[in-house]
């Protein structure tokens, strides 16, 4: 279809809708004066970068003598719905008769009449559409309007001889803005122009609300002095503050100006390089930059961006119109320009799409091989950005860390203040916690232990205090992490170590005692990850000989017990619970126990162990320190090193799940997987422990933690602490990558064999241990039914004997009294046992035989 003088160009939600009113084949061929409205939306083409035909729509006229014109297009609201809709105010002229209509367009290029009215005269002075929708006019310098919900033409009580702008501002809804001659009204307001200024001027500015009637004054809009070259003004910002009306706003003059005004004050100028502008549209691009497009009624137009000030940035000729809108859907907006081409009747044949940045394309340019420097130049800006991010991160550390000290230094501070404020007015000063002020005690602070606070802190073995030497919390994600630092004197079975949450007695409306989860991890000075198992029970020297010899050692997470080695020596018990729960009280108190089994050797060296229960301390937790980060992770980059503390390390640690993956290059050494960890995983080396490196690269596998230990160059073991199995499978998914071809990869189930062997004598001993036990305590209940049967036996001595056998009823009673004593015989020899023991038992027997079945499975 080709386009005429007469065709409208209207921009919605990034499309183009082009309007166009024609005759049907059919009406051409038989003279019918039928007319028809076409409505085609075109779209972006991204890989083109043309524009396409999407869809279209026709509006019928019906069959009519009368002259059908379109007068104008804009997006206006619908009211019944709320919903911004394509509107379009058509003309029928039919001798003096003239008839306007409106049309909404819908999504579904379906056109809906919205209503009608009829005049003895024609639209031709300042027409708008607004909400509504609604049309507004000027007509011998009076203003008149009509609406879909009254259909009805009403007049404004205003004389005005232009109309520069409509639309909604903040408390007044929609208001005209235009210009009328200059009036004393019968009382003079303080806020109106002086007599002397109109009586100058002769012309002034204001402004009409619509639904309230409400004149408003020009003054917070502009000075009055602008009011005779003001010829288009455009509302960018309105809002009240303290009942005064605050309005931003940007105006084109005849004297071809623009001008910035704010509440009523000019704020900057600019010169435009054409004469007569007519119109004024803002656009805000990718780049936030504010830009105003004024078209001129010569068919030119420019673009004034403004900063610090406004300046022009661009200017075109030879411009049909300017459409702002996202077009190649980037999320911000651009400029379309469509340019006038006699050559070329084509819809969108000849255009322009610009932000003056990055977007720049235009018709009848090959983008094909422009593709790739677009690309580079992206992926310039992205790093760019980066690194300035990198910057700003460094600076706001050192920021906070200033804030630190100053804070620690007011502390100090303070408290000096308040010691002399005891000292002068002699009362004894108590010295606060320096756990809980963040110091440094220059000398060995004695603290009493916590009160208990239910019945099993009240069962917490005395336990010299120097057995536990710090309890620390840390927040992952959803999980609190509460760690208890030992001392290295503190000589029990790891496999034991466990620790409870009791809540504090505040809180006694429901069960104290929080579910958590422990987990058993080594960290020796390699930093290697290795777990102990929790049916685990063996004697010091066997213990102190397997720390020496896991250096290098692997092993796998189980999810019950855990104990940590930090690389001092010192060993540190976490344990791990769901956060949200807690949250739900604001600010809790909890309590919490170290439980541990006490080893004893007896003589045939088997060990008897004894439970005991150790009071740790408190933590408290609220809202207010989960919002200000308070007890978080903090792993940051600092030049080539992760800043994490040991605290932060057994935090992630324990609330990740831990693989073990061998790989073996036959062909290829495996140094992509060093590159691959320091490069695209952007990887950090602990400052702690340098053997694992933390995972910095944004996404979910952000957090993860590796450890790459090389055999030789074409073999090695990555172990990998993640979240999830989904953060595991895009970690191996990438690393396939990156690997040669003929590389393999095998899942590991536990670590080397030597500890493994370890373990399973450590368990062996144990079950035969638990056996022994158990037939013990049946041959000792066998023995006590036996010597119950000889005592009553002993009643047949040798001195009775010879008495018995001399008559025949004395044999007869011989015998019986024989039989009984085989009979009890035969029962001592087949003793039943108690249910509920023989369920204990054999439970003991079923744990003990599962550990070594289980470690015998991962041997094999």
């Amino acid at each position: 279809m080709l386009l005429s003088e007469q065709d409208q160009f209207l921009s919605y939600n990034g499309e183009v809708l082009v309007f166009q009113l024609s005759k049907p084949k059919h009406a051409e061929e038989a003279d019918d004066k039928t007319m028809n409205l076409y409505v085609r939306r075109m779209v972006f083409n991204r890989d083109t970068k043309l524009f396409v035909q999407k869809s279209s729509g026709v509006f019928s006229m019906g069959d009519s003598h009368s002259k059908v014109e379109m007068i104008c297009c804009s997006c206006t609201t619908d009211s019944r719905t709320g919903i911004i809709l394509p509107c379009i105010l058509m003309k029928k002229k039919k001798r003096n008769n003239v008839k306007y209509f409106l049309l909404l367009l819908h999504s579904s290029n379906q056109f809906e009449p919205s209503f009608y009215f009829k005049l003895d005269y024609e639209l031709k002075e300042d027409i708008r559409l607004f909400a509504g929708p609604s049309l507004l006019w000027r007509h011998a310098n009076k203003l008149f309007y009509i609406s879909s919900n009254t259909c009805v033409v009403q007049s404004a009580p205003v004389q005005l001889s232009s109309v520069v702008w409509t639309g909604e501002i903040v408390g007044e809804g929609t208001v005209v803005l235009g210009i009328r001659t200059a009036c004393l009204p019968e009382t003079e307001d303080p806020d109106e122009f002086s007599i002397s200024d109109r009586a100058i001027w002769g012309s002034e500015f204001f402004g009409y609300a619509i639904q309230t009637q409400k004149m408003l004054t020009g003054s917070c809009f502009m000075p009055h002095a602008y009011s005779r070259v003001v010829s288009s003004v455009y509302v960018c910002k309105s809002e009240r503050l303290k009942k005064q009306l605050r309005i931003s706003l940007v105006a084109v003059t005849h004297k071809n100006q623009l001008i910035w005004f704010q509440n009523g004050v000019p704020k900057g100028v600019c010169e435009l390089p054409y004469e007569k502008p007519c119109s004024v549209t803002p656009a805000l691009t990718s780049s936030n930059d504010l830009l105003f497009v004024v078209s001129f009624a010569s068919g030119s137009s420019c673009v004034v961006r403004r900063r610090d000030s406004l300046q022009v940035a661009s200017k075109w000729q030879k411009v049909k119109c300017v459409l702002v809108d996202d077009f190649i859907g980037s999320g911000s907006e651009q400029l379309l320009l469509l340019f006038q081409d006699d050559s070329n009747t084509d819809v969108l044949s000849t255009f322009k799409v610009t932000d003056l940045g990055e977007v720049n394309y235009a018709s009848g340019i090959n983008y094909k091989y422009d593709v790739p420097a677009a690309e580079g130049l992206q992926e310039n800006g992205l790093l760019t950005v980066r690194a300035l991010e990198t910057r700003l991160q460094a600076g706001w550390n050192s920021v906070r860390e200033l804030q630190q000290h100053l804070g620690l230094q007011k502390r100090v501070i303070l408290e000096s203040c308040r010691a002399l404020i005891d000292l002068v007015e002699e009362r004894t000063h108590i010295l606060p916690n320096s756990k809980e002020e963040g110091l440094v005690s220059l000398w060995d602070d004695v603290e009493n232990p916590p009160d208990s606070l239910s019945k099993e802190t009240s069962l917490a073995s005395k336990v010299p205090e120097h057995f536990t030497e710090e309890l620390w919390q840390r927040v992952v994600g959803d999980s609190l992490v509460v760690g208890v630092k030992l001392a290295e004197s503190f000589h029990l079975s790891l496999s034991d170590v466990s620790l409870s949450l009791v809540m504090d007695q505040d809180f006694s409306s429901i069960l104290p005692i929080i579910k958590c989860q422990s987990k058993i991890i080594k960290l020796n000075k390699a930093f290697s990850a290795l777990a102990i198992s929790s049916s685990q029970i063996e004697p010091p020297p066997k213990k102190r000989k397997l720390d020496l010899h896991s250096k290098s050692d692997l092993k796998e997470e189980f999810p019950k017990i855990s104990s940590r080695i930090q690389p001092d020596g010192a060993k540190t018990v976490t344990a791990v619970t769901s956060l949200s729960p807690l949250l739900a009280f604001h600010r809790v108190c909890c309590v919490v126990l170290l439980h541990a089994r006490k080893q004893n050797h007896q003589n045939d060296s088997l060990q008897q162990s004894k439970k005991i229960t150790i009071l740790c301390g408190k933590i408290l937790l609220s809202l207010e320190d989960i919002s200000n980060s308070r007890y978080s992770v903090k792993m940051l980059r600092d030049n080539n090193y992760c800043t994490g503390s040991m605290e932060d390390i057994l935090a992630v640690l324990a609330v990740s799940v831990r693989f073990s993956f061998q790989i073996v290059s036959c062909d290829y050494t495996l140094t992509p997987v060093s590159s691959w960890l320091l490069g695209e995983m952007e990887c950090t080396p602990f400052k702690e422990c340098q053997d694992n490196i933390f995972c910095h690269k944004a996404g979910n596998v952000h957090g993860t933690i590796f450890n790459w230990a090389l055999k030789n160059p074409f073999e090695g073991v990555l172990t990998v602490f993640c979240r999830n199995l989904t953060v595991l499978f895009q970690c191996l998914h990438n690393l396939t990558r990156v690997l040669p071809p003929s590389c393999s990869v095998k899942l590991l189930r536990s670590g080397s064999k030597g500890v493994l062997t370890e373990h399973l004598a450590l368990a062996l001993e144990k079950e035969m241990i638990t056996l022994k036990n158990s037939l013990l305590l049946k041959e000792t209940k066998a023995e006590n039914s036996l010597t119950q049967g000889n005592e009553s036996g002993k009643k047949i001595n040798n001195a009775s004997l010879a008495s018995l056998l001399d008559t025949e009823e004395g044999v007869q009673q011989f015998r019986k009294k024989l039989q009984n004593e085989r009979e009890e015989s035969v029962r001592s020899m087949n003793q039943t046992m108690n249910g509920a023991l023989y369920q204990k038992i054999a439970l003991k027997i079923a744990e003990a035989q599962l550990s070594s079945d289980m470690i015998v499975w991962r041997l094999a």
